[in-house]
């Protein structure tokens, strides 16, 4: 039993069938069908991270199934909205504002190093905040918390907003002129105009001004359905709680499963 819709599987393999007519792919010589191998990638998305044995289940050899895991990755990724397309499209759909929110991807210990700010050669991989292994994501989401658009992975050492920086935040502050604000978190402090984040509190004994503390009342009620966003990503394709291939493919698994994502919440664009 795969726990997806029939819709979901049967635009998975149009998608896939596309693919084929598009590389000149004489029918009949795979060994599976598209509709078949759509069912073997959802099920792989679905969190059954045993390639082999999906391999075995569809008689197929562990190569093919890898090989037809990550073709399905990269048709369904390329299907994916970029930053521009999304935010046109929330500023169209009349959107209050949009939310901007990390997340971390657990993966295997990966033993690449690079410099920190400090100068020292530290585990690239390796969150120090939450103290694992994982490819960090940024994410736009809306004010429901629908995800709309998600980011390239940076290593799990790359703070939250240095991440921002690289992917998101120049486009956000032209959304923001044009009336599209953005709400964040404290880790996103400093950010720019058009970010808002809490105010923090002052140092020593001094308190927040009652404004300040309606502020950031009212920004956490709002910003709080933003955490949705990865939730729907993670809870319902399971593949993304723990990634057990190369950590560069995060980016590329997020962007298929919020296809995916889209899909299941009827927020496809009508023609792409």
């Amino acid at each position: 039993m795969l726990d997806v819709s029939r819709a979901v599987v049967h635009h998975v393999a149009r998608s896939l069938r596309d693919e084929r007519r598009r590389l000149g792919t004489p029918k009949g010589s795979r060994a599976l069908t598209p509709f078949w191998q759509a069912v073997l990638i959802l099920r792989w998305f679905r969190g059954e991270h045993d390639i082999p044995k999906l391999g075995r289940d569809h008689r197929v050899s562990r190569a093919t199934a890898y090989r037809y895991i990550h073709e399905g990755i990269n048709v369904l990724a390329a299907q994916a909205p970029d930053l521009h397309e999304a935010l046109d499209r929330a500023h169209t759909d009349g959107l209050a504002y949009v939310i901007l929110d990390g997340t971390l991807i657990g993966i295997d210990r990966c033993a690449e190093q690079r410099l920190s700010v400090k100068g020292e050669l530290i585990d690239a991989w390796h969150s120090g905040k939450a103290h694992q292994h994982a490819g960090k994501l940024q994410a736009l989401s809306a004010p429901d918390g629908l995800p709309l658009w998600v980011a390239e992975v940076e290593p799990g050492s790359v703070h939250d907003l240095t991440a921002a920086r690289t992917h998101v935040l120049g486009a956000l502050y032209a959304a923001a002129a044009a009336g599209l604000p953005t709400l964040a978190d404290s880790g996103y402090d400093g950010a720019g105009i058009g970010v808002h984040t809490p105010i923090r509190q002052p140092e020593g004994n001094q308190i927040l001004s009652p404004d300040n503390r309606t502020y950031n009342r009212l920004l956490r009620a709002l910003r709080c359905l933003g955490e949705r966003g990865f939730a729907l990503l993670k809870g319902r394709w399971r593949t993304l709680q723990h990634i057990t291939v190369s950590p560069s493919r995060i980016g590329d698994i997020a962007r298929a499963a919020l296809v995916l994502t889209h899909f299941e919440h009827d927020y496809l664009p009508a023609i792409r």
